[in-house]
């Protein structure tokens, strides 16, 4: 999938854990703490999972134009290139031991050397040494997440020109977000439209498309054969990459539902996707000993088969190996 939306790190866990088969909290935790998964800020901007070995080709085709998107709050919070040029020198020394440093011990070394890092600099000067490739994610350290040098973290293995980058990010998105448009790949990977059109017609001839209500969609080519199945259910996190990675998601939620499942200023919720289509939303509540799952649909006997609602239950709760005890939410 590329890169997965993670701002809400434990519901990012389970993005990934949803989409595997005998995967827990535990392994993809594990995953992290080795570096083979990296937490960092990419694309559009916002916190995203990558793979290691995508991480510096990714890193380098978006980082120029998330640095121009940031100049004008750079401005505001007066933090010019010599200020990130100090802070990045500082960041890279004191993690040079191979550390694993939280963001709060990193502002400490920041804060003596006179860089302020109040009124959310502190954010932003993290974000910018993570797009420098100076530093991404570490070890959780008192179930604290953590920065590390990303040189220590993952080797560079893989170099691409701007155009294979391009390229190999259409392919990634088309053929595991496909059916989607050009403006919902553009919207996803944060790209000029320019560089995504370009990119997208690089990889044309590797898709397939196809025309509905006027807009033309694209997709990889094992996607075109209808597969009829049984009844699924699906519990997805927060921010999950089956909403929020399209410009227009009429497709997979009708439009009175939206509101419900997705905020005007970018609050997406946990969705319960029946069918192929968001039919509710969810939220868990951790106990001592298990964890409870409540459901909210937004129609009444969205299904009435409830087996396959009770095994998308208990499926999370083995992600998490702690018993899942399944309520309704009462109108």
């Amino acid at each position: 999938m590329g890169a997965i939306q993670a701002q809400d790190y434990h519901m990012a866990k389970w993005a990934i854990g949803s989409r595997l088969k005998n995967h827990t909290d535990t392994s993809i935790q594990e995953a992290i703490n080795n570096g083979d998964i990296i937490r960092t800020h990419v694309l559009r901007p916002t916190w995203h999972l990558v793979a290691s070995e995508d991480i510096y080709w990714m890193l380098e085709l978006s980082a120029p134009q998330i640095k121009r998107i940031m100049q004008s709050r750079n401005k505001e919070l007066q933090l010019s290139e010599s200020v990130y040029l100090k802070s990045n020198a500082i960041i890279e020394r004191v993690l040079a031991d191979g550390g694993h440093l939280t963001r709060e011990e990193i502002m400490l070394h920041l804060h003596k050397a006179g860089i302020k890092t109040d009124n959310n600099r502190a954010s932003h000067l993290m974000m910018r040494a993570e797009l420098d490739a100076i530093v991404g994610s570490g070890a959780l350290k008192n179930k604290k997440q953590t920065y590390a040098l990303l040189s220590t973290r993952v080797k560079k293995v893989k170099s691409y020109s701007k155009d294979e980058a391009l390229a190999q990010l259409a392919t990634i998105y088309f053929s595991s977000h496909g059916p989607a448009t050009l403006q919902d790949f553009t919207w996803w990977s944060g790209l000029l439209v320019k560089d995504a059109n370009h990119a997208l017609e690089m990889i044309k001839n590797t898709l397939v498309s196809d025309t509905i209500d006027t807009k033309l969609y694209w997709f990889h080519s094992s996607l075109s054969s209808t597969k009829k199945s049984s009844s699924s259910v699906h519990l997805l996190p927060s921010f999950d990459e089956f909403l929020i990675s399209y410009k227009d998601r009429s497709a997979a939620i009708s439009s009175q539902h939206q509101a419900r499942a997705f905020s005007n200023n970018g609050i997406f919720y946990p969705i319960i996707v029946m069918d192929g289509r968001v039919t509710g939303i969810w939220k868990r509540t951790h106990k001592k000993d298990k964890v409870i799952v409540e459901l909210e649909f937004f129609e009444k006997n969205p299904l009435p088969d409830t087996s396959v609602i009770t095994k998308a239950v208990k499926a999370f709760g083995e992600f998490l190996n702690t018993p899942a005890e399944l309520i309704y939410k009462k109108a």
